[in-house]
């Protein structure tokens, strides 16, 4: 899946602006690739369902449905029902917002389809250009015959592929900027190992109108970037900069933007990915604001596997009073807010871990049994320790190394809850050997439980109150330079590590 988001600012008020993007069959008076357009069978213009049909300059007939209007909110959307270009699945959204500063009117385009691979680039310069570009000039021109004055071009569109941040006009302050800059930042050039981790001088696009420019102070550095590195996940398409958590200071906010100024603290745990950079652009609705009693360190190190721990133990399986978890991997990141959020939630916690280095950590930390898997069987252990019982849940984030002991592991009705693969895929298994305990087994997406501001937020507010309360706490985490990603991918996925790893930009 292709996404493209391009955005301006028109200098003129946003009901004039509105008036003319409204009219689903009056493209043809103002935009220069289209030659004729009808409404199919008389319906109103703006009757969602519609169906309009028009003829390109260059003899190329189309056919678009519109599937939402609204004049409250200044929105349309439409999809493609026939065309002569593969654009497969194009559905297209129209969205206007009033400039805070000033009579201008911000207009963001944007649009998903499946182009196929060889014409992807093709296509979405088709798109951005010969559509986007070409329409927003048009407006201007048609606003500007139509008010006998000139309106001054202030946009800077640019591309958003999947899982990159979207870009438009740098704003400082609130006054338009004239330049874009440049930033170092951890690229991907084609999936790999760690060795694919390169800094680059990275050209950072002009934010859009509303979005905000933010400066990383800390970086987080998590499993699911070395999904992003390996292919295993497609959050990342090459050429492109991996990571889902930082923490820093809002450095530019577009005129969009209201509820966030320059000099805020904020973090993110969420995609599209872009983290590992000195700055980049967000949209702000994906920003956490942090208090003064949360560090930019605690943020970085703490907001994604907190997340993630949130909605593990309340959402996926709600651990209860009298529950015995079983943790794997429990010496790092999340395994460590997972033992001391079960613990207090009321469970019995058997942890496991690699060494007895680790193993000390992790009896600080509260677990009340501690098994180094690379000495003892781990499941016979845990049926050893729960008299035969099992465990109610397991968490394995490990994979392939773990599974068939995790299932072994559990009590009639157990749950496993699968939420990595650090060691490998986990292979094909038949489901109906799980009926010997009537075992259930889960394999949560962070994206499904943080895919709103409102899920995500629940989370946030459960892992801050958590940190406040004394429940939980985020150990000092391993630090790396951010030209040196590549030596903290390979410590983590060699489990060198305890605890949280992060990247710290040079100032």
């Amino acid at each position: 899946m292709v996404r493209v988001c391009q955005s301006t600012i028109i200098d003129a008020p946003i009901d004039e602006v509105w008036a003319i993007l409204r009219d689903f069959n009056g493209h043809d008076r103002w935009h220069p690739a289209i030659a004729f357009s009808e409404i199919e069978g008389s319906e109103p213009v703006d009757a969602v369902g519609s169906v309009r049909h028009f003829r390109l300059n260059d003899g190329g007939e189309l056919r678009e449905q519109l599937l939402a209007l609204s004049d409250k909110d200044r929105r349309l959307s439409y999809c493609l029902l026939e065309a002569p270009l593969p654009l497969m699945g194009y559905v297209a959204s129209l969205r206007l917002k009033p400039v805070t500063d000033g009579d201008a009117t911000f207009w963001e385009w944007r649009s998903e389809f499946n182009p196929p691979a060889h014409r992807r680039d093709e296509l979405v310069k088709l798109v951005t250009e010969g559509i986007y570009q070409a329409g927003f000039a048009a407006v201007r021109a048609l606003l500007r015959r139509n008010a006998g004055a000139p309106v001054e071009a202030r946009s800077s569109p640019a591309i958003v592929p999947p899982a990159s941040s979207a870009s438009a006009p740098l704003v400082t302050s609130r006054a338009a900027a004239s330049h874009a800059e440049t930033t170092h930042a951890i690229v991907v050039e084609r999936y790999g190992g760690p060795e694919e981790l390169q800094l680059r001088d990275f050209a950072l696009p002009l934010p859009a109108p509303d979005e905000v420019r933010i400066r990383h102070t800390v970086i987080g550095v998590n499993f699911i970037d070395v999904y992003c590195r390996t292919g295993f996940f497609d959050l990342l398409q090459p050429p492109g900069v991996p990571g889902m958590e930082a923490a820093g200071v809002i450095e530019a906010v577009g005129p969009a933007v209201s509820g966030f100024s320059i000099g805020d603290r904020v973090a993110y745990a969420c995609p599209p990915v872009g983290a590992y950079s000195e700055r980049r652009n967000m949209a702000p609705e994906l920003l956490v604001r942090l208090s003064d009693d949360i560090s930019d360190e605690t943020a970085a190190a703490g907001l994604l596997k907190g997340v993630a721990a949130s909605f593990l133990l309340h959402d996926v399986h709600a651990v209860k009073t009298g529950d015995i978890v079983l943790i794997h991997a429990a010496a790092g990141g999340i395994g460590q807010l997972l033992v001391q959020w079960a613990r207090h939630l009321g469970a019995t916690v058997i942890a496991t871990v690699s060494s007895d280095d680790k193993a000390r950590i992790v009896e600080r930390l509260g677990a009340h049994h501690v098994i180094v898997y690379s000495r003892d069987n781990f499941a016979e252990a845990v049926m050893r320790l729960t008299g035969g019982r099992g465990a109610n849940v397991a968490y394995d984030a490990v994979g392939n190394d773990t599974f068939a002991g995790s299932l072994a592991s559990l009590a009639v009705r157990g749950h496993l809850v699968s939420f990595g693969q650090a060691s490998g895929p986990v292979g094909n298994w038949d489901i109906g050997r799980f009926a010997s305990k009537s075992i259930t087994v889960s394999r949560p997406n962070y994206a499904h439980y943080t895919d709103t501001s409102e899920k995500l937020g629940t989370h946030v507010t459960r892992f801050f109150q958590a940190l406040r309360q004394g429940v939980i706490r985020v150990e000092t985490p391993t630090h790396y330079d951010l030209a040196d990603a590549a030596r903290a991918h390979r410590d983590l996925e060699d489990r060198r590590t305890t605890g949280a790893l992060v990247l710290v930009p040079r100032a």
